[in-house]
């Protein structure tokens, strides 16, 4: 059987077609994404990164709730243009405990990979509170409900407890400590605190 009938049998067979696109598809996703689970870059944390404290962890799961995720990514890519505005691009390591993580793809807003300690808190809660009280022609939402919603601490342990399960180093003493850390906070305590934490386990390092 000559080559040009064998690529018509696979042309004219639309089931064969598709299994031969996927079998395709699957080894060229294996061949990239296999050796990256034996790559120390892509599993081992930067030198210097903590886990996130309780307050920082509610912050985070704040920041995924108000949609905040769905404006601002957490990459920044090894471009010139890219560092000379945000800073060194991000690596792998520093994402290693974030489940899940949220470097995402979507730029409404500004990137906020190094985000960490640019602005003091009382910026990011004006700002949070009402973004053109410090940039007026900011389009981001109003956050003011923010500053009223108290966190109970209820699940703070039990966060931390399955974040453990996944591979961050939290102690005992975390989890047992994690919901009086929270109590009397305000949802605005916690996404700030979380906001302040980005990206300084690299830039400290540097």
């Amino acid at each position: 059987m000559s080559n040009n009938s064998k690529h018509e049998i696979l042309e004219k067979n639309v089931g064969l077609m598709a299994l031969c696109m996927v079998l395709a598809v699957s080894i060229g996703g294996l061949v990239q994404i296999v050796p990256l689970f034996f790559q120390k870059e892509t599993t081992q944390p930067v030198e210097g990164l903590k886990p996130y404290t309780a307050l920082q962890l509610e912050g985070r799961d704040i920041y995924i709730k108000e949609g905040c995720v769905s404006c601002h990514s957490q990459m920044i890519r090894p471009f010139r243009a890219e560092t000379e505005r945000y800073g060194h691009y991000s690596v792998a390591g520093e994402s290693v405990w974030d489940h899940p993580f949220l470097w995402g793809s979507k730029r409404t807003g500004p990137d906020l990979a190094r985000v960490g300690s640019r602005y003091s808190d009382d910026w990011h809660r004006a700002h949070l509170y009402n973004p053109r009280n410090v940039v007026p022609e900011s389009k981001m939402p109003a956050y003011p409900w923010l500053v009223e919603n108290q966190l109970d601490g209820k699940n703070t342990a039990k966060k931390l407890q399955a974040m453990r399960t996944l591979g961050v180093p939290y102690s005992d003493a975390d989890i047992a400590g994690a919901s009086d850390a929270v109590k009397g906070k305000t949802e605005m305590d916690a996404l700030v605190a979380y906001l302040q934490v980005l990206g300084t386990s690299l830039k400290n390092k540097r």
